[in-house]
């Protein structure tokens, strides 16, 4: 009785054969997913019969086969076509063979083909070891000189003297403002140098030296002498892959490296594994520090004071109240574009204001002559929580006070009790850097077969074989591919738009980043506009310095025609209205 079913069974698929071939062979690949579960359907029946030895038996299992292999080449190609993908149907299904039957091609692909591809792509393309990425670094001996101590100690200035003194160099900054500090500097003592920033190029035809950002470092080009600043923000999981990528890909014979003592411990481990030498210097401050125990009244600012608060509204509050009271003040916080900062730290340096009120922004940059630095707060918000300062923080700011041959005892005072904390987290040793930063480097574009969001999404899911490297945070990288992901742009269109820098979370910002991307992209026009601040308004013309910023990195990136003059004249224009608000305050 069973064999009888089996019979009917097999004489309906044998007679179905020629119509069914008719049909797919005419279809549309939208309509072959249908067509090729129903295939796959009858080729499992026909396997159950293999046994029965019906007649023509291998003949139609056999026709049924190459109508899969069509219909599934068929779907892969328009799988290739719409997603600029190469995937041959015989390297899908080898190996897997059997989920092809019983769940169809793109499920092998999707599941089982694209991970282990992407897996085996991923170890191709980013070696277990980072250092492994830098191949003309790794065939150089190079020599480190290592540069600890606290804020306020000559480390900087002491690398700067040796760069100054090389064939040609480069110095590479946490700040614009301090990569334009010692372009300036560089070039007021001889040394012809350029400037790179995110922001601004400033090129001479003769330079033998570069300061920039630390982002534009190039690691391609050779040098004798590089610095590099601030080496504990390696940790920072936004920015620190780019001291990682410094420290690991800098070619140079000598490298000078300024930064906290608790950096000592991962620079060690990272240089012995790229085997290259190094040398550590020790720095200890000359200008003593001394905690004052009675609280800080208000009334009682005195000149060379610096305030420190850790919001930009109570900045603003603070200069007006003292602004009341008779005492100019200087202002500094993060928003503040370079060119403005400079004005306030010059306006304090030739004493026309008394005090200077500030975030703790002026932990990192130029060294001021200030006598006393006032924590008026022991906490900050860093973006996801209140927290207290930690003891780095509270040393990199109240480090600031004294100033050799102008103060030579630097004083920290605070209010509400809180001297007792100071004084501890002076003493307290700093927590040790125990994990470098590493980001996704270009070559990820190599990897075909995902979007781009989903190739960074799994290469920061992979775990570093080495403890002390760790992954960036990719969230505004996600975000960026988020807001683009419907203009169905290039890969490589997508990567240079995650190097445009400005503040994601600022939507007057994200809204401008989008209206280029549109114009660029979408309208296809060769320029972008940008529209003029005509508010005056102290937040409006900080976020207007920021968009001719976000102009500029767009013209740049995607080799636009702009007006570089007046990118200049109108950043100056824009921080002298800000600068003359925060001088009437």
């Amino acid at each position: 009785m069973k064999k009888n079913a089996s019979q009917r069974e097999y004489k309906k698929l044998s007679s179905q054969i020629n119509q069914i071939e008719e049909i797919v062979h005419n279809s549309k690949p939208g309509a072959l997913i249908e067509h090729e579960s129903s295939i796959r359907k009858k080729l499992i029946q026909l396997k159950e019969m293999e046994k029965e030895g019906f007649k023509g038996f291998n003949d139609v299992n056999e026709r049924y086969e190459e109508l899969l292999e069509y219909a599934s080449k068929k779907l892969l190609d328009d799988y290739n076509r719409k997603n600029d993908t190469d995937f041959d149907f015989y390297d899908v299904v080898r190996d897997n063979y059997n989920v092809f039957l019983n769940s169809g091609l793109m499920t092998v692909l999707t599941k089982k083909h694209i991970p282990e591809l992407i897996a085996k792509k991923f170890e191709e393309t980013f070696p277990s070891n980072p250092k492994d990425e830098y191949r003309k670094a790794r065939a150089m001996r190079r020599k480190f000189y290592i540069h600890l101590g606290d804020t306020n100690t000559g480390k900087t200035y002491t690398a700067m003297e040796r760069l100054k003194s090389a064939i040609n160099g480069i110095y590479l900054s946490p700040l614009r403002i301090l990569a334009l500090e010692n372009y300036e500097r560089l070039n007021n003592q001889g040394a012809i140098c350029n400037l790179l920033t995110g922001e601004e190029e400033i090129r001479h035809n003769e330079a033998t030296h570069v300061s920039c950002t630390i982002e534009k470092g190039d690691i391609k080009k050779e040098y004798d002498v590089a610095v590099i600043d601030e080496i504990q923000m390696i940790k920072d999981d936004q920015r620190g892959a780019a001291w990682s990528r410094a420290v690991l890909g800098l070619c140079a014979k000598e490298i000078h490296i300024c930064g906290a003592l608790n950096a000592k411990d991962i620079l060690i481990k990272i240089i012995e594994d790229c085997n290259d030498d190094y040398e550590i210097i020790e720095y200890k401050r000359n200008v003593p520090l001394k905690v004052q125990y009675e609280n800080f009244n208000y009334k009682n600012a005195e000149e060379g004071d610096a305030i420190v608060v850790f919001s930009k509204k109570r900045v603003l509050s603070l200069a007006q109240h003292y602004s009341e009271l008779g005492i100019k003040a200087s202002i500094i916080y993060g928003d503040l574009p370079p060119e403005v900062r400079k004005k306030q730290y010059e306006q304090f340096i030739n004493k026309e204001t008394k005090i200077l009120i500030s975030t703790d922004a002026i932990g990192m940059g130029v060294n001021l002559p200030i006598r006393r630095i006032i924590f008026l707060d022991i906490k900050k918000f860093d973006g996801e929580e209140v927290r207290y300062l930690t003891s780095q923080e509270v040393k990199q700011i109240a480090g600031r006070a004294g100033r050799k041959g102008i103060y030579d005892i630097g004083y920290v005072a605070s209010i509400g009790g809180n001297a007792k904390f100071i004084d501890e987290r002076l003493e307290e040793t700093d927590r040790t850097v125990k994990e470098a930063v590493i980001g996704p480097s270009e070559a990820i574009l190599k990897i075909q077969s995902l979007p781009l969001n989903e190739k960074l999404a799994l290469w920061s899911t992979r775990e570093e074989v080495l403890d002390y490297y760790s992954k960036m945070d990719i969230n505004e990288y996600l975000i960026i591919l988020d807001k683009v992901k419907k203009y169905k742009l290039k890969e490589q269109v997508q990567w240079d738009l995650l190097k445009i820098p400005f503040d994601v979370s600022k939507e007057e910002l994200m809204e401008t980043f989008i209206n280029y991307v549109e114009e660029l992209f979408v309208r296809k026009n060769d320029t972008i506009p940008i529209s003029e601040c005509y508010t005056g308004n102290l937040e409006d013309l900080e976020n207007y310095y920021q968009k001719i910023n976000m102009y500029y990195s767009f013209c740049k990136s995607f080799k636009l025609d702009f007006d570089v003059q007046w990118i200049y004249d109108e950043r100056l224009k824009v921080s002298d209205d800000i600068n003359e608000i925060l001088l009437e305050i």
